[in-house]
């Protein structure tokens, strides 16, 4: 297998970085899309006293966005808009947001990076919080779509009685979204 010539990356050459980029592309294509259904799958099992997992959850978000006629952006970030959680459960909105990022656009970027406060507007009160800690951003231009996505596809999916899609009928979206092209040209440094 071809590798780079350094062990320290200061040493590193443009022929070095440019091997790394096409390797590191082609992995992201062909791997990526299965990682994140695999983190999916890993869902399933603990409930953690709802009455179904959040696989079943976010098979039902995406079953309702599909339904709904939303995008195929929408549609994937419906169902992984928790896929955050088990690695990060205390900032887990922002984990699936980064990982959509680069191929979605922005409005649903910040749909997924803001879902979690959002959802809070259901349950804060009952647990001494503040049920509208979402009207810090009552003014941003996506709160009615935020909101929305909360509402129709985020708080009512939690429902043992419903018929969600298999996760095999989402890959070819998900595929589809992952194989796109980066909106960021190169890295993105911030």
């Amino acid at each position: 297998m071809e590798h780079v010539s350094f062990t320290h990356m200061e040493h590193g050459t443009a022929e070095d970085y440019a091997l790394i980029d096409s390797q590191f592309k082609k992995h992201v294509s062909s791997h990526l899309p299965d990682y994140l259904m695999e983190i999916l799958r890993s869902m399933a099992g603990p409930t953690f006293g709802y009455q179904i997992d959040r696989y079943r959850h976010s098979l039902q978000s995406a079953t309702r966005a599909l339904k709904n006629n939303e995008s195929d952006e929408m549609i994937v970030a419906a169902l992984l808009h928790d896929v955050g959680d088990p690695i990060a459960p205390a900032n887990h909105s922002a984990v699936a947001a980064e990982i959509l990022k680069p191929y979605v656009d922005d409005r649903i970027f910040w749909i997924i990076r803001h879902h979690g406060v959002f959802q809070g507007y259901y349950y804060f009160h009952h647990l001494g919080g503040d049920r509208d800690a979402r009207d810090i951003f009552r003014e941003h231009e996506w709160f009615d779509d935020c909101a929305y996505f909360c509402h129709e596809y985020d708080q009512n999916c939690f429902d043992p009685n419903y018929n969600e899609m298999p996760l095999e009928e989402f890959a070819p979206l998900v595929y589809d979204v992952f194989n796109r092209p980066s909106r960021f040209e190169g890295f993105e440094l911030a």
